[in-house]
């Protein structure tokens, strides 16, 4: 009996702890508007260790563009870190191009044709474009390369030809496919060309922008997920997985554009399945379909990828309060684990969502923005994690109750013992009994 009490207790005190633990995850701030999110840098040294561990194959096993976004993503995570922390910046840039000449290499090009136009498709050119120039960015213009200023220029030129020769503001990604969010980061790298470099695609880039407005998706009026490869008009719904970023780009090519799709996007996807927590939904509110490989598995219609995602963009719009909320449930529901060099996620199960969040926490504006606009009203109550809390609390004392209650009715049966019929030990140790006063002790001699 007194094993099992003991191995009780330490079950009880393992799981009062792991509530605290949850408590801390859910209020200990996870993201920042300036310098390193807590737990970056450290996240980013055990994706680049898992990508030379092979990653990259690895997710590429899982869905087609794996080996590409496993090293895209750490290659834009580094670059923003290396924006937001100069100290950093040449350790970034020198990681940023070791992700893009993977990028470049035959394994990046594999699953994309090279008969597309531009070749390899907007996909493969569209985020490659973005994160040359992210190296460029990093760089004082007088101490930037010039054989990546000419690559840059050569590939941005690329794009801007294709969209100016397409019928549609939707450029394929592979053979007689086109999804809007793959055209969306290239228009976005042309943007950045022209921060960069000398402008010459804002004639572009308004074409292209006038092009979306004509085809939105007229259930939920934001950029359909999927499209006709001909004429771009809507051929899927608007979905979180491809939203998520798109919101993420689109302030980087027009901001007042971007906020009225955001805010669209937020009253349409934003959910708290169960009252715990914000989360985001792969279809609009009141639509539901299958998850596939981009979303999924969906749990009460939530894409934890979208999710995920979201942060970046709630982060990129000034919706601080939604991103600090959307990163702390990740603390709390992420199982991370954490040494003194490395952080990984899901015990580390899967370094690609390392890499999605990784890119997400790091957010931050490339392109400018000169317009003025109201602050941006939180997507979420300030109570919100309230439910968790008072969940966690329930959870961390649950155990000790049997034990307190047990107590308790020790104490009430010892004390109305004393006055009734039972003896009570008093005096020299003898008992009482209802015949009268103990009898008297008699001295030692």
């Amino acid at each position: 009996m007194i094993v099992l009490r003991r191995m009780a207790r330490v079950a009880a005190a393992l799981l009062s702890l792991a509530a605290l633990v949850g408590v801390v995850r859910l209020v200990a701030p996870a993201t920042a508007a300036g310098g390193e999110p807590p737990g970056v840098a450290r996240q980013l040294a055990f994706l680049r260790a898992a990508l030379d561990d092979g990653t990259g194959e690895d997710a590429q096993a899982l869905f087609p563009e794996g080996y590409f976004f496993a090293h895209v993503l750490y290659g834009l995570a580094r670059v923003e870190l290396g924006m937001r922390e100069p100290a950093r910046r040449e350790e970034s840039a020198r990681e940023a191009r070791w992700a893009l000449a993977r990028l470049e290499s035959p394994a990046g090009v594999a699953p994309f044709s090279p008969e597309l136009t531009p070749p390899y498709g907007v996909f493969h050119q569209g985020w490659t474009n973005w994160l040359r120039g992210g190296v460029l960015a990093l760089a004082p213009t007088e101490r930037r390369d010039p054989a990546e200023v000419r690559r840059f220029a050569e590939a941005s030129a690329a794009l801007g030809a294709a969209f100016d020769a397409s019928a549609t503001p939707y450029l394929a990604a592979y053979p007689q496919q086109a999804w809007p969010v793959d055209s969306t980061v290239a228009v976005a790298s042309l943007r950045l060309h022209d921060t960069l470099l000398p402008p010459r695609f804002r004639g572009t880039v308004d074409r292209w922008l006038d092009g979306v407005r004509q085809r939105l998706d007229p259930r939920t009026g934001l950029l359909p997920h999927r499209v006709d490869p001909v004429t771009g008009a809507p051929a899927e719904v608007a979905r979180g997985t491809s939203q998520s970023i798109v919101h993420r780009f689109l302030p980087e090519i027009d901001p007042i554009f971007a906020r009225q799709q955001y805010l669209a996007f937020r009253d349409r996807f934003l959910a708290t399945p169960l009252g715990l927590g914000p989360a985001v939904r792969e279809y609009p509110a009141g639509l539901d379909g299958p998850g596939d490989v981009d979303s999924g598995p969906l749990l009460l219609g939530v894409s934890l990828s979208a999710t995920v995602v979201t942060l970046g963009a709630a982060q990129r719009h000034g919706d601080h309060r939604l991103a600090a909320a959307l990163a702390n449930y990740g603390e709390f529901a992420g199982l991370p684990v954490q040494t003194p060099w490395t952080k990984r996620y899901a015990l580390g199960a899967m370094p690609i969502g390392d890499a999605f969040l990784a890119w997400a926490k790091t957010a931050r504006p490339w392109v400018p923005d000169t317009t003025s606009q109201p602050t941006l009203s939180s997507g979420v109550p300030f109570w919100w994690r309230l439910p968790l809390l008072s969940l966690l609390v329930a959870v961390g004392v649950a155990p000790w109750l049997p034990v307190l209650l047990l107590r308790r009715h020790r104490r009430r049966t010892g004390s109305s013992s004393a006055g009734g019929g039972v003896p009570a030990v008093v005096g020299g140790g003898l008992p009482a009994t209802a015949a009268g006063p103990p009898a008297p002790v008699r001295p030692l001699p």
